[in-house]
């Protein structure tokens, strides 16, 4: 598990809040997100479709369309400079060399228009003063490395002849292939059959580098478990617990975590139906008042409906929950 007490995070978000504007209304997508990353670690986002994950990870980027999105206020501070407010040529630099992605759906990601290994070797050219010839030998061995059997005609194919498979291969590659200090993975699974899904997540394990930070997205709690040191759980566009991946796991101090923990399917336990989360995510529209997991919870009391509850401190841990009053460190 990293170690991330004596270190300074090399992308730290700060009171991060997104909206869209729709014909319905303004959707509160991402509402008061901070969160640390630090060298090295594997940090994970996790969270029901629609919470704010991706909206998010491509904030700090600055890759939201606006209009109808808009980044209403908080900070995505790297190397000292805040992302959301540097200017674009500055930004332009950071994308794909400092910080990489590896988008949800690779065939929305990567140009219908143009070959493969046209986009690889202008995704080089773009950070790096190499001649074409280089940049396309590169590209090539980025293909190898990352288990394409013959990434001497994928770089002549374009993305539509390729699997799904295939297509989130050349997304890593693109990703990985500047040794980025970040790699922001969407999703990266979410397409894939259950075989291919365990292939990609070797080949970014293998891949990311000891100094290389991650911060994989899903809503996959296995995936989490296999591959982070520590997890952030999102819900209704808020950060509801924060701690290190085994804590989480064996004792979770929101609501919210331990009915997706007890929705897991196991393998050890035979029982009947799988257990399910009662109720609807509230609207982004209109939030309920006071706690937001309150119609889903089984502890829910009096003050849920009455206050919205501060993320408490627990042990080195975070928890948006008034259980957990008592125990912040802060009192």
């Amino acid at each position: 598990m990293t170690d991330t007490g004596k270190k300074e995070p090399v992308l730290r978000i700060r009171d991060l809040s997104v909206s869209f504007a729709t014909d319905e209304g303004n959707v509160k997508a991402v509402q008061r997100v901070s969160l640390d990353l630090f060298p090295g670690e594997t940090l994970g986002l996790v969270g029901e479709s629609g919470c704010g994950k991706s909206v998010t990870a491509m904030s700090c980027l600055r890759l939201i369309p606006s209009p109808p999105g808009r980044i209403e206020a908080g900070q995505a501070l790297f190397r000292g400079r805040d992302l959301l407010r540097i200017p674009a040529a500055d930004l332009r630099r950071v994308r794909g060399n400092a910080v990489g992605m590896i988008f949800q759906e690779p065939m929305t990601a990567l140009s219908p228009l143009h070959r493969v290994g046209k986009q690889l070797a202008e995704g080089i050219r773009l950070h790096r003063d190499v001649p074409r010839t280089e940049a396309w030998r590169t590209g090539e061995e980025w293909l190898r490395k990352v288990g394409i059997p013959d990434p001497g005609k994928c770089m002549y194919g374009y993305p539509h002849q390729l699997s799904g498979g295939m297509r989130q291969r050349v997304m890593i590659a693109m990703a990985l292939m500047l040794s980025p200090e970040i790699v922001i993975a969407d999703e990266p699974t979410t397409a894939l059959d259950v075989t291919i899904q365990a292939q990609v997540l070797d080949i970014i394990r293998g891949m990311i580098e000891k100094r290389t930070s991650l911060l994989l997205i899903t809503h996959d709690m296995g995936v989490i478990w296999e591959m982070c040191s520590r997890v952030a759980v999102m819900y209704s566009s808020e950060i509801v617990e924060e701690g290190p991946i085994a804590d989480v796991f064996e004792t979770p101090l929101h609501p919210y975590t331990e009915a997706l923990l007890e929705s897991v399917p196991s393998l050890q336990e035979r029982r009947g139906r799988l257990a399910t989360i009662k109720g609807q995510v509230p609207s982004p529209l209109h939030f309920v008042r006071g706690c937001r997991f309150r119609d889903r919870c089984k502890y829910a009391f009096e003050r849920c409906g009455a206050e919205h509850p501060p993320l408490y401190g627990v042990r080195g841990r975070l928890s948006r929950c008034f259980l957990r009053e008592h125990e912040d460190d802060a009192r």
